[in-house]
């Protein structure tokens, strides 16, 4: 199994293949992975219940949940605080997360700020110098996961446990999806649980999941950032912006992560659709930073 090592400003970095000597291996599996195998069945059946409405419904729920909820809402705005909003769209927005299955607000913005803090060292929740596997989903379905853990996870989030809505939400974060996916099985029957609840959901999860793992083992760099973060134009395109994980690194605050012309970022684009409506301000964009020049990425 191949190994893929950066080297970064004097640093090197040592990152597993997707399964060599991965941290999932040797953990047990846990509750979580149960649901997330039915998620996954649903998924598959749903290819036996094809209709364009569903499959229509599908892109629209992908969109939803992954770009006005994972990142515009919790990522750019809860976690980093890019912009603000006012409080009905901020939580308009959180909902809309509760929608991709990847729980609530205090748990997931909780562990991107570790991620942060600890990237690809000891304490990082998904560094894929654990492993591949362990880095996509491995640190979810086995072990004591992180997003489990809400009062190791409290400090890190000071002002959302003193809102009363992200707390509530945060403790029942299944019912909109629960709500949602009742409301569509009246309109469109099991086609349209099957494809806008259980296809729909597994594609944004790997979609999310792949930011973790793929960006943080191949891709290009642009900046010297001291860990492995990678920028990704197919994982850009399957996050609506969220696979220019380097840029993102250089300048984590910033509510921009596609900063040429070229890449892409459907996030930053709503953003700014909502700085038109008058519904975004304090925007942080990012400092002007100096390239690396000499970045060395490898096989061995």
């Amino acid at each position: 199994m191949t190994a893929l090592v950066f080297v970064d400003a004097g640093k090197g970095y040592e990152i597993m293949g997707v399964f060599g000597r991965d941290k999932t291996f040797t953990q047990p599996v846990n509750l979580t992975a149960a649901f997330m195998a039915a998620f996954h069945v649903g998924a598959i059946a749903a290819l036996f219940f094809f209709t364009w409405q569903a499959f229509l419904l599908a892109v629209v729920l992908w969109w939803v949940a992954g770009s006005l909820g994972i990142g515009m809402g919790y990522h750019r705005l809860l976690t980093h605080r890019g912009y603000k909003t006012p409080k009905f769209v901020e939580y308009f927005l959180t909902v809309c997360g509760t929608l991709a299955l990847e729980g609530g607000p205090i748990a997931w913005v909780a562990t991107h700020r570790v991620h942060h803090q600890n990237t690809d060292k000891e304490g990082d929740p998904h560094s894929p110098r654990d492993g591949g596997l362990w880095a996509h989903m491995g640190w979810i379905v086995t072990g004591k996961a992180m997003h489990n853990s809400v009062g190791e996870l409290l400090p890190y989030v000071p002002e959302l446990r003193k809102d009363k809505f992200h707390v509530w939400i945060s403790k029942w974060h299944w019912v909109p999806l629960a709500l949602l996916g009742a409301a569509i099985f009246a309109i469109g029957g099991w086609p349209f649980v099957l494809w806008g609840i259980f296809f729909r959901t597994v594609i944004g999860l790997h979609s999310t999941w792949l930011v973790n793992s793929a960006t943080h083992m191949w891709g290009s760099r642009r900046f010297r950032t001291g860990d492995t973060s990678t920028n990704s134009f197919w994982v850009a395109m399957l996050t609506f912006g969220e696979g220019w994980h380097n840029n993102h690194h250089a300048s984590p605050q910033s509510a921009r992560h596609g900063l040429a012309w070229y890449e892409l970022d459907l996030n930053w684009y709503g953003i700014l659709m909502l700085r038109t409506l008058g519904l975004a301000s304090d925007i942080k964009y990012p400092p002007l930073r100096q390239p690396q020049s000499q970045a060395a990425l490898h096989w061995l």
